[in-house]
């Protein structure tokens, strides 16, 4: 008689749960109000939401040739925006994604606030990973997708170092880790510069050319993209020098917001495969016939497909709430690491970038991948 009654308690309890559980995550409630549906979302990982949206939403840069630049067609274009591409390709498990990808523009000074504002889902924009962004600014930062440092720009002839550069004026993105870098550095070197801040790259561009600039600081690779596309009224690129001074150390990554760990680990995960793949070899071109009979287990790990040893079958099924396959989709649409770094910075491209420190742990460079086991 007891044990029925507390079989009746018990099957009482688990109805109320699964009540109240399904009011939490409110997915059926029409009747939300504006209010209350955004802490209802938050019962839905960001990673569905998306998916449920058929949307990305990837915050960029518009106007850094090689990395995020505008054309005169209206298209974004770049590094970093193939790495949106592959994004999407993940999330939604196919390589035409076209009509799935909404590239949001954000000025350096307001990346973290729209981050956190929701106006994005992944900021995809050379952002620099930095303690206080990664503490205080509530970002997560995925695997760095390029390694580079602040460098200074200046016209040819004028100036061979920094050191030289003692009561200059100098052309600086506000908001960013360089105007600390700037400061930090020629206090190093024993210069005195006067910091010329505007928010955006066309009004450095404008100050610079009118000459309320002796020089701009930068990412190099930043500096590299600007200097491709210099006016040929101004004197084209080869009006430009970039020192070799070495300002900072600036790794970039893509970033979302803290606290959402599948969200992250997506993101994160897409990167490190696309490093991994031309690692091991695995390319657009060769993707498919990788798929049907892939040359190792790493590759069938990578490419989410069995691997048929002589004694056993080995597959892998990594958890990360992408389909197990979604590399194939990834590599389909942008193809590796060295195929985006290829297309929009290498030296057969306006910007000319040698891999440098970006090229694999394999060839003297420190780009290293985790394995997909």
């Amino acid at each position: 008689m007891r044990r029925s009654t507390y079989a009746r308690l018990g099957a009482i309890v688990a109805v109320v749960a699964l009540l109240a559980a399904a009011c939490q995550r409110g997915d059926d409630d029409p009747d939300a109000t504006d209010e209350e549906r955004p802490a209802q979302q938050e019962q839905e990982g960001l990673l569905q939401q998306i998916r449920d949206r058929g949307m990305l939403r990837c915050g960029v840069n518009n106007t850094v040739p090689g990395f995020g630049f505008e054309t005169s067609g209206g298209e974004i274009e770049g590094f970093d925006i193939d790495f949106c591409t592959a994004i999407a390709a993940a999330v939604f498990n196919t390589a035409d994604v076209e009509g799935m990808i909404e590239l949001v523009p954000v000025d350096a000074e307001e990346r973290f606030n729209a981050l956190r504002a929701g106006e994005y889902d992944v900021l995809v924009r050379n952002t620099t990973w930095t303690s206080s962004r990664d503490g205080s600014e509530g970002v997560a930062f995925a695997h760095v997708n390029f390694y580079d440092g602040q460098a200074m720009m200046v016209r040819d002839g004028e100036f061979g170092a920094v050191e030289e550069m003692d009561g200059t004026s100098v052309c600086v993105t506000t908001g960013t880790t360089t105007e600390l870098n700037l400061a930090d550095y020629t206090a190093q070197v024993g210069v005195e510069v006067e910091p010329v801040t505007f928010s955006e790259n066309p009004q450095l561009q404008e100050a610079f050319i009118s000459g309320r600039c002796d020089g701009w600081t930068s990412d190099r690779s930043q500096l590299a993209g600007i200097r491709s596309a210099w006016p040929e009224e101004e004197g084209g690129p080869e009006s430009l020098v970039i020192l070799d001074d070495v300002m900072s150390k600036e790794p970039l990554a893509p970033g979302v917001l803290d606290g959402d760990q599948e969200w992250h680990q997506a993101v994160d995960w897409v990167v490190n495969g696309l490093i991994l793949a031309e690692e091991l070899g695995v390319d657009s071109g060769n993707v498919d016939q990788q798929v049907q009979n892939p040359d190792d287990p790493q590759i069938a790990g990578l490419l989410g497909v069995a691997f048929e040893a002589e004694t056993e079958t080995i597959s892998v099924d990594s958890g990360l709430g992408l389909e197990n396959d979604f590399m194939q989709a990834v590599l389909e649409a942008v193809g590796n690491y060295g195929e985006i770094f290829d297309r929009h910075l290498g030296p057969n491209t306006p910007i000319g970038l040698d891999r440098g420190v970006n090229a694999l742990w394999t060839d003297g460079g420190v780009q290293y991948a985790m394995p997909f086991r």
